[in-house]
């Protein structure tokens, strides 16, 4: 069966053709960067070598970022999952008050995240925040810099990633059976014996996913430690960035990207075992929805009600004051003294007016964009033939597509560097590094695992039946494409190139790599306000652009889940984006976003 599917992929000059350019967008993008990588770390002369090793191991810098790029992975792999079981049950299991409108806070990190939530944070409770220059007035000898290193990366990481439990671990919640739970009720078992014995395992493997997923974004960590690591908490993928600068560096940089990638790798490899190893299903005829329980100890009631709230005011805390203070005026922002005197749209009409205030913001969206349509578009085909023909060649295709999810940012970032820095015959001798052009590659790049998926799934809904007519009435298989399939994929490829479009925007990880000099995205320009560059006014600026990506991601999030969610599936109306599974996420869906997980596999992001 095999065999024949190879044989008629090979008599269609369409399948040809698309098979040649992605093999050779495979080679060079995928994994001539990454073996480059390999053969410039460890053969530099041709021949093997040791020194790069030696070099990392005689650095105690270097070392104590390993150390603490673990310890923040190790540790955010338990807060992420304490605070979003935490938020997941209060929204979606127990009946607590005002539910809802925790939600709404709890899923503000749906549309504010990455370098824009770490500047943001900085902004408020930073040595200069608005939070923390009302504590000093209050207590004069407290430490105004309270808020940095391990600690301050920890908080904001947790708060950051939590999307994800929101996601995933709340859809697979409502797949529960809820007759299990009353079946346990009947045989005297206590809220909390439900809760420990039948609940949390059978979210188990979910639970094994979206730990990798917090494991992995503070493994790759960028902006937040850039942003409030200070010089007391440096972890690996800044130190790669502080190597990659400096041409006799590169060889450190390059091995501390492949001990990232390694660990990525060994990292899923050791969870995928220990999820293999246990049964998390119930079993039952007929399944019931599941029902909000109520607490029934009435101090456990008041406690999970103050705690849920709490949490709702550091998620929202952020997000209303660098609303209110877009509006300020420079002297209220630097004073942290707002009032209704001080609220202006200067700071709106300077970005959105000025060149220098908007260039940063359109570089931004013509790169996203570009991304965006560039991955859908050439992805249709490719996911369409992958989902047609199920044989060995497809199966290699998909599996080497997929080494976005699998390797960090940073290496990937390292290897087109190292790869084309020089005339290279896999681009037609041109050299790319230090180009407007290499960015673009990235970015399409790392959204390839993503819309794959998305735009295979959309295939697989189709009725195939529809093809078949088609076929025994003579049509060619690019007319079939044109005229039958692509109307019904359609509206999710709209959805996923939306998607794409929002996560890409505020791009910090992959842009402080590959960005030009001279043409500068938005998240490097929110990055260099964070430290001061352009002053109260620089500040001013950032509080305005976060709240018009809010604005975009938000709409966004409403056209692809609001109406997508209501249109249905009728083929004069196309297919909406199909579902967010409630099958474990793909395992390194953030290892390329750093703790950028605003929108993971099938929002965040």
């Amino acid at each position: 069966m095999s065999g024949t599917s190879v044989r008629s992929m090979a008599r269609s000059p369409f399948v040809l053709v698309v098979g040649a350019v992605l093999t050779w967008f495979i080679a060079a993008f995928l994994v001539w960067p990454n073996l480059n990588i390999l053969l410039a770390t460890f053969f530099p002369d041709g021949s093997f070598s040791g020194r790069a090793a030696e070099k990392l191991f005689s650095s105690q810098r270097a070392i104590k970022a390993l150390g603490n790029s673990f310890l923040l992975a190790v540790a955010l792999s338990v807060t992420v999952n304490l605070v979003g079981i935490f938020i997941v049950l209060v929204t979606h299991y127990f009946r607590i008050r005002g539910s809802r409108i925790l939600f709404l806070g709890y899923a503000s990190t749906f549309i504010y995240g990455g370098i824009v939530l770490a500047a943001g944070y900085k902004f408020i409770y930073g040595d200069k925040g608005i939070v923390t220059s009302l504590l000093v007035k209050m207590f004069p000898g407290m430490d105004p810099g309270w808020f940095s290193g391990f600690f301050a990366v920890l908080v904001v990481m947790t708060f950051a990633t939590t999307t994800n439990h929101m996601l995933f671990v709340a859809n697979a919640l409502k797949g529960i059976d809820y007759q299990t739970i009353e079946a346990a009720k009947n045989l005297g078992a206590s809220p909390w014996t439900i809760l420990r014995r039948i609940v949390l395992p059978m979210l188990k493997p979910t639970l094994f996913a979206v730990t990798i997923l917090s494991f992995l974004t503070g493994l790759g960590a960028l902006s937040a430690p850039q942003v409030l690591g200070g010089r007391d908490f440096q972890t690996i993928t800044p130190m790669i960035l502080t190597f990659t600068n400096s041409p006799t560096s590169r060889d450190l940089a390059a091995l501390l990207a492949v001990i990232l990638g390694l660990a990525t790798i060994l990292m899923l490899a050791v969870m995928s075992r220990l999820e293999r190893g246990g049964t998390y299903f119930s079993v039952s005829k007929v399944s019931s929805a599941l029902q909000k329980q109520d607490i029934t100890n009435p101090v456990a009631n008041v406690v999970v009600h103050a705690a849920a709230y709490i949490l709702f005011a550091i998620y929202t805390l952020p997000v209303v004051l660098i609303v209110l203070y877009s509006f300020a005026d420079g002297a209220a922002i630097q004073t942290g003294q707002l009032s209704l005197g001080s609220l202006t749209l200067d700071n709106y009409s300077r970005v959105l007016t000025q060149q220098s205030g908007l260039r940063p913001f359109i570089v931004s969206v013509v790169y996203s964009a570009l991304a965006a349509l560039i991955a859908v578009g050439g992805l249709l085909f490719v996911a369409r033939l992958l989902q047609k023909y199920r044989n060995w060649v497809a199966t290699a295709f998909e599996y080497l597509l997929h080494i976005p999810w699998i390797l960090p940012s940073a290496l990937l970032a390292l290897g087109l560097i190292v790869s084309y820095d020089h005339p290279n015959p896999l681009v037609g001798g041109a050299v790319l590094t230090g180009t407007t052009v290499i960015l673009l590659i990235a970015f399409v790049t790392v959204k390839i695992p993503f819309t794959l998926r998305m735009l295979k799934a959309s295939f697989a809904s189709v009725n195939s039946s529809l093809e078949e007519a088609a076929a025994i009435m003579g049509a060619k298989t690019l007319y079939m494409f044109r005229r039958i399939l692509l109307p019904l994929v359609l509206p999710a490829a709209a959805a996923i190139t939306a998607l794409n479009f929002n996560s890409l925007l505020d791009d910090y990880d992959t842009a402080i790599f590959l960005a030009h000099p001279l043409v500068q995205p938005l998240g490097l320009v929110i990055k260099a306000n964070t430290d001061g560059a352009e002053g109260v006014e620089g500040v001013a600026n950032t509080f305005v652009y976060t709240v018009l990506l809010m604005v975009i991601t938000g709409v966004t999030m409403y056209l692809v889940y609001g109406r997508a969610g209501r249109r249905g599936t009728s083929p004069k109306r196309g297919r909406a984006l199909p579902p967010v599974s409630s099958a474990a996420p793909p395992p390194a869906v953030t290892a390329v976003s750093g703790e950028d997980s605003k929108l993971p596999a099938a929002p965040a992001r």
